[in-house]
């Protein structure tokens, strides 16, 4: 339920009261509180919360970026193909923490996103996202994301932990096929 008020929370308030614009490519900052119903019986943030507060700290991206409404009026949706994600360091109740989020790369159709939980300067998770947009069950171009953004610029290289992960996500569907 609690993500629900957090998503109401992000639409109809702090979304309509945003001004400021930023680059698609700069570091967007979502901050939250761990509530009671975010945590588990281990007493930390629950495994299942930190993909939750990532889609709300993507959300929040799109809307620091000026992309939200131009996103919504073209309906194109944003779909997550592929998440790995690194927990290091647990999260308590009512502990303020900060989900940084920035686009690494990018080719003909997917970015690449990085995902930190960052509290008081500490990391405590970080989450690799391939991700892309669709309308109508067609893939968007990343070119036209980008043009749409006001951003034109050549896709930097992939870092390496990517290329690595890519090749992962090959092995596991080619195992699957060979089942």
């Amino acid at each position: 339920m609690n993500l629900y008020l957090r998503l109401l929370y992000l639409l109809l308030w702090k979304i309509p009261r945003h001004r400021a614009k930023q680059s698609i490519f700069d570091t967007s900052h979502y901050d939250f509180r761990v509530l009671p119903l975010d945590v588990d019986i281990n007493m930390h943030l629950t495994n299942s919360r930190y993909l939750a507060l990532m889609d709300l700290a993507r959300t929040w991206m799109m809307c620091e970026s000026g992309l939200f409404k131009a996103l919504l009026k073209r309906k194109w949706l944003p779909v997550v193909s592929s998440t790995e994600l690194t927990f290091i360091k647990d999260i308590k109740p009512w502990q303020k923490c900060t989900v940084e989020t920035k686009i690494i790369a990018w080719d003909d159709k997917y970015f690449y996103m990085e995902q930190r939980f960052v509290s008081n300067g500490i990391l405590h998770a970080v989450a690799n996202l391939k991700g892309l947009f669709v309308c109508k069950g067609k893939t968007i171009p990343t070119s036209q994301l980008l043009e749409v953004a006001g951003e034109q610029r050549d896709a930097p290289p992939l870092p390496e932990a990517i290329k690595h992960w890519q090749a992962l996500l090959e092995a596991k569907k080619h195992q699957e096929s060979n089942k």
